[in-house]
């Protein structure tokens, strides 16, 4: 594997999670792939999930790594070309990235959408910028649209605990104060329907999400009648996709928190959200206190999700 920003870099998904799950029985199993290798991870954006499994997982195969915070001692970096650099800008990315390829052998990316122009955000600027001029495996820790480990870590999540073949999965919009990219719920339906499930999308009129990530789900505008005989929620906050909406919100609708009296729909559904989550705004204290909330083993998961990308990347060197 060199890239890795969807669902299709992993080829066969059956396969992908048959190699995670054996990944998590013996973490240490590949430690000798990452011997004086060492990966770099760079955020753009805040982190504490994505920062913490990712280092943990290449440290668990053995590698050295390395945290770059482009905003907390860094250069400020220019992203554009063409510009004239007279401004806070010192240093271009386009000669920053190269330079970091030097002192690595694998490199994750987390830039998040700017929510400026439609456009640049799902042409992937940033992490292509990354792809295109270090030279090195590329891996996404979230981009502007798409977030692949937090979805591959939700897929091995739902195949541990899923109770028959081919389980119900709603991913549900929740209401939220600031406006959220879309990468999130992008990715959850990149896998979902490469998956064996029933997928459903429910979420207010006006929160469509791109057509790339829909394809064949079910789009449900009744929030209820999706939720009916679930066997997993997946609650969400997205901003507007749809132009001229773009990067807004649109609706702060309490109605669609998630709590017990909806969770009572389903078939005594998981609940999973990626976190961090705004209690009592996408979910209630009670729905995720309870026995069926997965958000802490899905968390966990993550480094399991980061394991196997990271051992095919070293794998491909």
């Amino acid at each position: 594997m060199r890239y890795y920003t969807n669902v299709k870099d992993l080829g066969d998904l059956n396969a992908a999670v048959k190699e995670a799950l054996e990944v998590k029985k013996n973490r240490y199993a590949y430690k000798q792939l990452g011997e004086n290798k060492t990966c770099l991870l760079v955020f753009f954006n805040s982190s504490l999930r994505t920062r913490l499994s990712t280092q943990k997982a290449a440290m668990n195969l053995g590698m050295n790594t390395m945290v770059l915070d482009v905003n907390q001692g860094a250069w400020k970096l220019e992203t554009e070309r063409g510009v004239v650099m007279d401004g806070d800008k010192s240093e271009h990315l386009l000669e920053a990235v190269p330079v970091m390829a030097q002192y690595c052998d694998i490199i994750g990316v987390r830039a998040f959408a700017q929510f400026e122009n439609k456009t640049d955000d799902y042409s992937e600027k940033i992490l292509n910028q990354f792809i295109q001029h270090s030279g090195k495996p590329v891996f996404s820790m979230e981009a502007a649209t798409c977030h692949p480990l937090q979805a591959f870590a939700d897929l091995i999540t739902i195949e541990e605990h899923k109770k028959k073949a081919r389980p119900k999965v709603v991913l549900s919009w929740a209401p939220h104060p600031r406006a959220l990219p879309q990468a999130v719920p992008n990715s959850f339906a990149d896998f979902m329907n490469e998956a064996d499930v029933e997928f459903v999308i429910t979420q207010p009129k006006g929160y469509e999400l791109a057509e790339q990530f829909v394809r064949g789900a079910t789009v449900e505008y009744d929030q209820d009648k999706a939720f009916e005989g679930a066997d997993f929620i997946y609650a969400k906050n997205w901003s507007a996709y749809q132009d001229p909406h773009y990067g807004e919100i649109l609706s702060k609708d309490m109605n669609w928190t998630v709590n017990t009296e909806k969770m009572a729909l389903t078939n005594n559904a998981f609940f999973m959200h990626c976190l961090p989550v705004r209690r009592n705004m996408i979910v209630t204290d009670d729905v995720i206190e309870s026995p069926q909330s997965l958000v802490i083993p899905e968390a966990a998961n993550r480094e399991i999700s980061a394991q196997v990308v990271i051992k095919r990347m070293l794998e491909s060197l």
